[in-house]
């Protein structure tokens, strides 16, 4: 689905009115979906028993009062909130307030939340800019102490829709159901941490009209990423199923590349092998029966590139560690490896401090960290646009797959447009789970995918592991890396089982 700035959703909407569409019928189509959304919500939550809308005096506001008059016909009990007089809002929400106030709908000037109420946002839309001004500062932070979940429409009031600035009060939205296309502005700065989970609605916009522009970036669903799971062949045997290599872990560091390594068997690999420093078969004695564990001499680099040239695909990287003799060992053997490689962790330093020849289908999986390292950026790197055109142009310059783990993490490629993931939650950061996709992108790479869709097909079960995971213990807190691995079954059952 494309992402679009908030100037760039404005145009889209413009060529819909040039080609004869009205606002009237796009608030309606908006109203009536956003309704539907928040009937979804409610039996979700069964304690919920009464909504307030939070209504602004432009035509967010007016999509609140159509949504308001479809839950009263339903029976809903529904009130609203607005600072504003009606008389000084804007034309279509004047008229859809007054309908609001004919089905028997109350507009009140202050707020007062009880147990069991829900709220919706509707005070401002995405051209807002700049802080949030009294009296509506004092509002949102009362909504947001109220501590009712909330449902914002479009956005999340206070935040900007096209750069994720927010330089005030703000909605912490625990869903945001966006009107055709999500805003760029979620995903960057700041913007992520007050979108709750994103939603679409339909408003009537034309296919046709959004076709015709290329957005921000892509961002990924499920139907999109189902199509790229491989096939299940009934005759294949396992070297088929795929065979990775992985090239990780050193003594006292053998955690990561067990991760890394199972999760890679969990994927669906056929076979993985794990080449490790000599010395450490005691630490890895407890490695699931299914792992294959070969210990390597770091001044024997003939040997253990022809052992990753069997691979038909490779991990490097986790827990290695850094020594003069590993960056001599990388250097020699990645520069003449032909298979598809997954370099994380430690083998990114390694690249960053002197370059070298990577092979075709190369995955990069740094965190801002290392990406710092990588740009050799003497400053902590803020997520922005600016960021996104330099990390598409190191893709471009290096001619890999980049994916810049973060919340949300983003995917970069060659001449594609920039992907980002919706999936995943705050318990995930814990030391690991990075060695866990790591597994996972070299898993799909060796059942057949190309880098950039064993990265989006990772990236996205990695972080729907991670929901599933979360799911089952009640709670995102408390995760830990193997969590993910132990729900990758989950994950794929709920992509398999999805709308296509």
């Amino acid at each position: 689905m494309k992402v679009f700035t908030a100037k760039a959703m404005s145009q889209l909407e413009a060529e819909a009115y040039q080609q004869g569409h009205s606002e009237h019928d796009f608030m309606e189509k908006a109203g009536y979906g956003i309704s539907l959304a928040i009937q979804d919500f409610v039996q979700t939550y069964p304690s919920i028993d009464h909504l307030i809308l939070l209504s602004g005096k432009g035509n967010n506001g007016g999509d609140a009062f159509v949504a308001g008059r479809y839950l009263l016909e339903k029976g809903y009990s529904v009130s609203a909130v607005q600072l504003d007089e009606l008389s000084h809002c804007s034309p279509l929400c004047q008229q859809n307030g007054k309908h609001f106030l004919d089905r028997g709908g109350k507009i009140e000037k202050q707020l007062v939340c009880q147990p069991g109420t829900l709220l919706i946002d509707g005070l401002f839309g995405t051209g807002f800019k700049g802080a949030v001004r009294e009296p509506y500062a004092s509002l949102i932070e009362q909504a947001n102490a109220s501590l009712c979940p909330i449902l914002a429409i479009d956005i999340p009031s206070g935040l900007n829709g096209s750069t994720g600035e927010i330089e005030g009060a703000v909605i912490r939205a625990t869903q945001t159901l966006f009107l055709g296309h999500p805003k760029s502005g979620f995903f960057l700065r700041d913007g992520w941490n007050v979108v709750g989970k994103l939603r679409f609605v339909d408003f009537g916009l034309p296919q046709a009209i959004s076709d015709a522009e290329m957005g921000d970036f892509i961002l990924m669903t499920s139907p999109f990423i189902k199509r790229l799971l491989p096939p299940l062949k009934r005759n294949r045997h396992k070297y088929q199923a795929g065979y990775v290599i992985g090239l990780a872990g050193s003594p006292s560091m053998p955690g990561a590349a067990l991760l890394s390594s199972l999760a890679a068997l969990r994927t669906g690999s056929g076979i993985v092998r794990l080449l490790h420093p000599k010395g450490m078969e005691a630490e890895l004695a407890n490695s699931p029966y299914e792992l294959i564990k070969v210990p390597y001499s770091v001044d024997d680099p003939d040997t253990i590139l022809q052992w990753l040239q069997k691979g038909s695909a490779i991990f490097v990287g986790p827990g290695l560690g850094r020594s003069e003799a590993i960056n001599k060992l990388l250097q020699s053997t990645l520069r003449s490896l032909v298979k598809p490689c997954v370099i994380d962790a430690d083998a990114l330093i390694v690249f960053a401090e002197e370059p070298f020849k990577l092979p075709p289908q190369t995955v990069f999986t740094p965190h801002t960290g290392e990406m710092q390292t990588l740009l050799h950026q003497a400053t902590h790197l803020n997520l922005n646009e600016s960021l996104l055109q330099t990390c598409q142009q190191f893709a471009e310059q290096h001619a890999i797959t980049l994916v810049l783990k973060g919340a949300p993490t983003f995917i970069f490629h060659p001449g594609k447009p920039i992907l980002v993931n919706p999936t995943g939650n705050p318990g995930m950061a814990t030391a690991g789970s990075g060695d866990v996709l790591t597994g996972m992108i070299a898993s799909f790479l060796s059942q057949g995918l190309n880098g950039r869709e064993a990265a989006a097909l990772g990236v996205y079960l990695h972080g729907l592991a991670g929901d599933c995971t979360a799911k089952e213990r009640g709670t995102r807190r408390g995760l830990i890396a193997s969590d993910l691995i132990a729900h990758l079954n989950d994950a794929y059952s709920l992509l398999e089982e999805s709308p296509a």
